[in-house]
């Protein structure tokens, strides 16, 4: 019996000294004044000694270092500071993938301008002054593409771009091939309107035109993809707080100044609580956010893989030239077509006229493309290298705003266990904590959140990004859709399929060589060709390449034809 009285008494002694700190605390306010002025405040708004807290609006009422001026004035304080963490991980956010889209687009840019001096470089060599005279053709060619790249449907159909491109390629070659023949207009458009039946170039211009459409509508919607994400984050993040959500944050940042507990930091589960309801339609985002990620990463695998721009581009000078091969090797052939088509031309008056051996022979060899020595010239990186960057950023970027309470609510901002501020006092948080997003919030213990008003800017944005993932989606199938989209996102109009087979899949790639192999230049006598004309073979250059996937043999002859 007595040990138990004296057991009461120690107790009885324990809470009076408590309760005598934390009075002598409130007599005496210079830890607050202190704290107070660190923020910039004042030093002679705080009181010398607790005062009569009754005309608080947020604070528990009774003794307090506090005025209502006070408690103002820490409220925009308590509001700067529960957005500061958000603002930094938002401005982080849209920095990593600005950096990211200009790396992109620096690539893409760079590479279209490398694949345009490449060929220029390489028919030079190849074919000398026939090219120079018809390198305007190859230069509207490269400004047409990289409109497209910019632009998309909107500036370039594709497919007409590229029809117009082969048939114009093979009225000039057609020329050259019969210059001892005249040939009108109307007879050219006549061949223009049988390029098609007739192809000269092989199966180059179908194939090109797969790939070039393949990896153009990726490229440049993954890129508008990377411009899009820090437009969205800016504008969620500059949302403004609600006043509950303000008053909210007071109370859980700096009431425990005005009981004169300046170093109480607030319980986690109050705190996620209190970010919970501040950043409630921010969660509502998380859903469309998360698809829109899942669509950009589905389409960097794409990249990397079938419609990878780089591997389309940086061979682009083979390409044409091996459809400028066929021709060559089939202008006999195209040309009786054509004659049995659009009827028999008349003879050339001035094909008599001298021509220069120097103008139309071949004295350079070009380059045989290998896919194990992929350059980097190119903004000084891969395409590899660039995806695989992006996509450990993107997958870090999932669920950025369903958990930022969590972020926020870490570290120095909070208390462990029960020695921590839960809204009155120092002591064990026991409200449950909710859930994420706007219809939890009808239960949140410490924010006042109108369920019936969700942000209209967030709302917008939901559906920005909901558009933004179904052009993704349909660039991931090869389908360009015009990013100028009527109000309700039902998409623009399509410029060109990626594919017209369902073999497409497997035919994508023209043959290379594991590693350069040097062309073989053979001189060629002057045979006599049929039709009563004699042509002149100057050069023949052959190169034989294989691969594990396919073989195939390329042969340049470039052939004039003389005088009598």
């Amino acid at each position: 019996m007595k040990t138990l009285l004296v057991l009461c008494v120690v107790c009885t002694l324990v809470v009076f000294s408590v309760s005598m700190t934390a009075e002598q605390k409130l007599k005496n306010c210079n830890e607050v004044r202190a704290a107070y002025s660190s923020k910039g405040f004042n030093v002679n708004d705080v009181p010398n000694k607790g005062v009569n807290g009754a005309s608080l609006k947020v604070c528990p009422q009774g003794f307090s270092c506090c005025t209502v001026e006070m408690e103002e004035k820490l409220s925009q304080q308590s509001h700067t500071e529960i957005k500061a963490p958000v603002s930094r991980l938002s401005t982080n956010l849209q920095s990593t993938f600005r950096q990211r889209h200009d790396h992109f687009d620096k690539f893409f840019r760079e590479l279209l301008k490398n694949a345009e001096v490449s060929l220029h470089s390489m028919f030079v060599r190849t074919y000398g002054m026939m090219y120079v005279q018809n390198a305007e053709l190859f230069k509207k060619f490269f400004e047409a593409l990289t409109r497209y790249y910019v632009s998309g449907g909107a500036a370039v159909n594709l497919d007409s771009m590229l029809s117009d491109f082969w048939a114009d390629l093979l009225e000039r070659m057609f020329r050259l091939v019969n210059v001892q023949y005249e040939f009108t207009d109307a007879y050219m458009e006549c061949v223009s309107r049988h390029t098609e039946q007739l192809q000269p170039f092989g199966d180059v211009p179908r194939k090109l035109r797969i790939q070039l459409t393949r990896a153009f509508v990726a490229a440049r919607t993954f890129v508008r993809g990377l411009t899009l994400m820090p437009e969205v984050v800016n504008k969620v993040s500059m949302v403004s707080a609600s006043p509950s959500c303000v008053r909210a944050s007071m109370k859980m940042l700096y009431c425990p100044y005005c009981s004169g507990q300046v170093a109480l930091k607030p319980c986690q589960n109050y705190c996620l609580n209190v970010l919970r309801g501040c950043l409630a339609n921010q969660a509502d985002l998380d859903t469309e956010w998360n698809n829109f990620l899942d669509a950009m990463l589905s389409l960097a695998e794409r990249l990397e893989g079938p419609f990878n721009f780089e591997s389309v581009m940086d061979p682009i000078d083979v390409k044409i030239s091996e459809a400028i091969m066929n021709m060559q090797e089939n202008s006999m052939q195209v040309s009786q077509k054509v004659f049995q088509g659009c009827g028999q031309p008349k003879p050339s008056k001035a094909f008599r006229s001298k021509r220069s051996i120097k103008d139309t022979g071949f004295n350079g060899r070009f380059r045989p493309y290998s896919p194990d020595a992929r350059p980097t010239t190119a903004a000084g990186t891969s395409l590899d290298r660039l995806t695989t960057d992006v996509k450990k950023k993107l997958k870090h970027a999932k669920k950025f705003w369903s958990t930022l309470p969590e972020t926020v609510c870490a570290g120095e901002r909070i208390a462990p266990g029960d020695e921590c501020w839960n809204g009155t006092a120092k002591s064990r948080y026991e409200s449950v904590v909710i859930g994420n997003g706007l219809a939890n919030q009808v239960s949140n213990p410490d924010v006042d959140v109108d369920i019936t008003k969700p942000d209209i800017v967030i709302r917008s944005q939901i559906a920005v990004l909901k558009e933004m993932t179904s052009w993704l989606k349909a660039a991931h199938s090869g389908n360009d859709i015009s990013f100028e989209t009527d109000e309700d996102g039902s998409g623009g109009e399509e410029s060109g399929s990626g594919c017209d087979s369902p073999s497409c899949d497997t035919d994508m790639y023209f043959s290379t060589t594991r590693s350069p192999v040097k062309p073989r230049i053979d001189s060629v006598g002057s045979p006599s060709a049929g039709g009563g004309r004699h042509t002149s073979c100057m050069l023949s250059l052959s190169m034989q390449s294989s691969d594990v996937e396919l073989k195939v043999s390329a042969r340049v002859e470039i052939c004039w034809l003389a005088p009598w």
